[in-house]
């Protein structure tokens, strides 16, 4: 194995080491930390290309109309100094920005990689490629990106932990699930500050029916996602999750409250989170009150941002629930439009558009037309993004929208697709039995 004990630094950050190792440590680490990290770095090297460009790639991860903006202010002014150095690690780091701003998401990615092969053990591009790669669906890519880096990554490398936690998380959406287990374990052993790998380990345990095991996981590790920024209320999902999954609804809705809906932002991910779990726990029959109307609030405000088509699916099921069909109506009119030409475009052309016409029709009562646009949407749906165990929700209102349609025989047919990549859990019978009754 090669050793990287000293990782390799851009030519316009290798005055500030420092500063780009603490940047890379705080984006690995999802950390809340890293706006101060991000703005002390900038400091210290106002001209780096490499850290203008991370500071336009961690923006753009934002996903929201006003960080792009930000992004393509950071874009300008990465190429601006690159015309000043003009070394190829630096310029590697702005063309993958400049790719992604231009609806080049796929080819930004393949430029981490390949900086990753004349420079292993750069942490911060396996991370950036990764996380491209996961917002378009892309596993394959994923999988066979960490595999390709891992060996540059020793146990001494500083950023090791993180990097098998990628891998693990990789594999789990690979369907690997053993080998994914024990590269979030090892993660976790070498850095008990893993959120990702601590997250990929759970995600393991939600795909195979282990709500106790999941449970204990995060209960024992909060230390790998208390310092994180909006990520620990991804795990606080996860673990609303488990409860949901072992019966305990009272326990979910108190997660809820209390650790997913806490901090009320309108950051995209925190709302997917709220969005899938409330709709979860509307389809089992809780009463959520009024807790729809937070999320509507915020989802009416970016219903025209159209930055992330998993984003734009979450605010519409929020407008949908919340009663808002001004601006819900506006998401479908936009989302059924042609692709502008871009690979983020032609994902929403694709799968956007059918997949928010099914899911407009379920919530007004259309059974019928749902189940066949979000049959129509189901067979494109990964290119949305987001992880199998976030897109299950809508798995579930697809399976929900045949067995209030009639038709149990494709209900049936659904959940035994379904249950091919998770096995069958309380979801799953709960419906079977539905159908049953349906043709008893």
């Amino acid at each position: 194995m090669v050793e990287y004990t000293a990782p390799p630094v851009p030519a316009s950050l290798r005055g500030h080491v420092s500063a780009w190792t603490s940047l890379t440590s705080g984006v690995l680490q999802h950390a809340a930390s890293l706006p101060r990290t991000l703005g002390r770095a900038l400091d210290e090297a106002p001209e780096a290309p490499a850290l203008l460009a991370a500071k336009g790639i961690i923006m753009m991860l934002a996903g929201r109309r006003e960080t792009v903006c930000e992004a393509r202010a950071a874009e300008r002014a990465a190429v601006r100094a690159l015309e000043r150095s003009r070394d190829p690690h630096d310029a590697a780091y702005v063309r993958a920005l400049s790719l992604w701003l231009e609806g080049r998401p796929s080819e930004a990615a393949d430029v981490f990689d390949a900086l990753l092969e004349r420079w292993p053990g750069d942490a911060l591009a396996l991370k950036f490629g990764q996380a491209i790669r996961f917002i378009y669906g892309d596993v394959g890519g994923m999988r066979a990106s960490a595999d390709a880096a891992i060996d540059a990554f020793a146990d001494d490398h500083p950023h090791a932990g993180y990097v098998h936690g990628c891998r693990a998380f990789a594999l789990e959406e690979s369907f690997g699930y053993d080998a994914a287990l024990e590269a979030g374990y090892r993660a976790l052993a070498l850095c008990d500050d893993d959120a990702w790998g601590l997250h990929a380990v759970a995600h393991v345990y939600e795909m195979t029916g282990a709500p106790e095991e999941g449970r204990a996981l995060i209960a024992a590790n909060r230390r790998a996602y208390e310092g994180c920024s909006t990520f620990r209320h991804h795990v606080d999902w996860h673990a609303a999750l488990f409860e949901l999954e072992l019966g305990n609804t009272d326990a979910a809705m108190a997660l809820y409250d209390g650790a997913v809906r806490f901090d009320r932002t309108d950051d995209y991910r925190d709302i997917a989170n709220a969005v899938s779990l409330l709709a979860r726990l509307a389809a089992e029959g809780v009463d959520v009150g009024e807790r729809w109307e937070e999320l509507a609030d915020i989802a009416e405000r970016r219903a025209d941002d159209a930055c992330i088509t998993f984003a734009d699916l979450h605010y519409l099921m929020a407008l949908l629930a919340g009663g808002r069909e001004e601006a819900a109506g506006r998401m479908l009119a936009r989302l059924a439009g042609p692709s502008d030409g871009t690979e983020p475009g032609d994902i929403a052309a694709a799968a956007g558009g059918p997949a928010s016409s099914g899911l407009a029709a379920f919530y007004r009562g259309r059974y019928r037309a749902a189940l066949d646009s979000l049959l129509a949407a189901g067979e494109v749906m990964q290119r949305v993004g987001g992880s199998h165990a976030q897109r299950d929700v809508f798995a579930r209102i697809t399976i929900d929208a045949a067995v209030r349609a009639g038709r149990p025989d494709v209900a049936r047919r659904l959940i035994a697709e379904r249950a091919s990549m998770r096995g069958r859990d309380r979801f799953a019978r709960s419906r079977l039995s539905k159908c049953l009754r349906s043709v008893a």
